[in-house]
This record gives structure tokens, sequence and C-alpha cells, in this order.
């Protein structure tokens, strides 16, 4: 297996707007670099009720030989692991039993690339705001994401390795099923 490395990010956000807009930063920021290609990106927001939605969604369907073309990408898979309604309230399972399973397969990969320990302080992290943003990037424009995201409260990173070839198998096979 050829395990890429790449950083998630976290903000955790007192407003939905705050979130929004440094998304917005964010990818603009990988517009200019000509990186637009180079991250997946997902805005949540905590409801009233206490569940959590995907209100916003940013993939690369590059990165992994056109597969997630269908909108899932490792910042929403890891997101629908910590946050396993955040699939339904979003409307990322599009009706389809073929797109819940495939947003399963790339949300296991999300989480299999990150320990356990990582994943759990990063759920318990983003349960602190009203809004949070996820970014799933290369390493190396780490610090530039971090400085983009400047309305957040907080922010934290963590390492997660995915193996891309992997990830595609598992979703052919079960667009395949």
């Amino acid at each position: 297996m050829a395990f890429d490395t790449f950083m998630a990010y976290a903000g955790v956000y007192s407003s939905l707007d705050a979130a929004e807009a440094d998304y917005q930063l964010v990818k603009d920021l990988h517009r200019e670099a000509g990186l637009i290609d180079a991250y997946d990106a997902a805005v949540l927001e905590r409801r009233a009720n206490g569940k959590t939605k995907i209100v916003k969604k940013h993939e690369t369907p590059t990165r992994v030989g056109g597969v997630l073309g269908g909108g899932f990408g490792l910042a929403s898979g890891l997101v629908v692991a910590l946050f396993p309604f955040a699939a339904v309230g979003g409307g990322l399972l599009a009706a389809t039993t073929a797109g819940g399973a495939v947003l399963g397969a790339v949300a296991g990969h999300a989480a299999a690339g990150m320990s356990r320990h990582d994943l759990k302080e990063l759920g318990e992290y983003l349960d602190e705001g009203q809004a949070g943003l996820v970014v799933v990037a290369v390493s190396d424009m780490g610090a530039k994401v971090e400085r983009a995201m400047r309305n957040a409260e907080k922010t934290t990173s963590k390492e997660l390795k995915a193996d891309p070839a992997e990830i595609e198998q598992d979703v052919k096979s079960v667009e395949g099923d």
C-alpha cells in the first residue's frame, strides 16, 4: 500500500458565518496557489437539536482517480466518521444505497487514517463550537491553511494517512454491487 500523508485541520467557530468565511479563504488560498484540486473541506453546523449537518463542502475528485467525483472526499468522510448523522442531516446520502455505501467506504478510510486517540480528540474538539471547518490538505500547505482559518476561535491539526488507490478500489467495488 502506498499511503499518502495529509493533514486534517479543524477550526471551531461560534457562528456558521465565521466558518463559511474561512471556508472561502481556504478555497481562495488553493485557487491562488494553483492547487484547487489539492484539498477537501467541509463546513459543519450544530443544530438546535444537537445534531451536526454538513452545510458546505469542496471535494477533490482528481486526488483519487476521479472516483470521488460524486462529491465524497476525505473531509466529508472524516466528518461523517465523527458525526454519523451529518450524512443524513446534510443530505449526503442522496436517497441511494450506492451513495451511502460510497460515503461509508470513504468515511472508513478517513477514520482508519488517523489514530483512535486523534479521532476521538478531533470529535470532542469540534463538539465545542456552533460551527466547524474541516480541511484535509497536503501537508506542505499547513501553515497557509491554518492562517486562512483566521476566524476560528481555535484550530488543531492531525495527521491523516490514506491510500488513494485503495479508496478507489473500495469505492469501485461498492459501486459495482
